[in-house]
């Protein structure tokens, strides 16, 4: 039996597109980077290195062959601690080749939004991911992948709507 390519395989097999929706208001509150941008903002710059954020050379990885990687952040305002360190981080995000929006969730109430979020691979693959309501990663299986064209719909027609709303990283001024 073939094993499942892992997380970052998934990025290196696709051939057109990688987009994620998240709609959380705060994730792995338990990042020693987020620990330490909390207690000094100042130390801890929007990281452009991909050493030292390997998510970064695996973006710029996919980029440079031409896979359009886009990011849509639906968030409540005034935004939490942990969304003003996601902005400040997105920066290098941005910097490996990810383009980033913001959707205010006041603007969201009228879309039809999957239960979690996700990532989805050439309109074809969704990969969801579940979070404890502390926002860590669920230790009852963190993700739940399927290839059912329906679900595969309804999360690409979910993204684009929010995607058309939202405002790019470069304009969104957090409140």
């Amino acid at each position: 039996m073939a094993m499942e390519p892992t997380f970052d395989e998934l990025f290196r097999l696709a051939n057109r597109s990688a987009v994620h929706l998240e709609m959380r208001d705060g994730y792995m509150r338990s990042d020693p980077r987020f620990i330490a941008w909390q207690q000094d903002r100042r130390t801890i710059p929007a990281d452009s290195d991909p050493d030292r954020r390997p998510w970064l050379g695996l973006m710029r990885e996919i980029t440079s062959r031409g896979v359009a990687v886009r990011r849509a952040r639906i968030v409540s305002e005034p935004i939490s601690d942990y969304i003003r360190f996601e902005h400040h981080m997105t920066a290098g995000n941005a910097a490996g080749g990810e383009q980033v929006r913001w959707l205010p969730r006041r603007r969201a109430s009228d879309l039809a939004l999957p239960g979690n979020d996700f990532w989805l691979f050439d309109d074809s693959l969704v990969v969801f991911l579940h979070f404890t309501g502390e926002g860590e990663l669920s230790p009852e299986g963190d993700e739940e992948r399927t290839a059912d064209p329906g679900v595969a719909q309804l999360c690409s027609a979910a993204f684009e709507a929010v995607w058309e709303r939202a405002v790019p990283h470069e304009e969104y001024r957090p409140s």
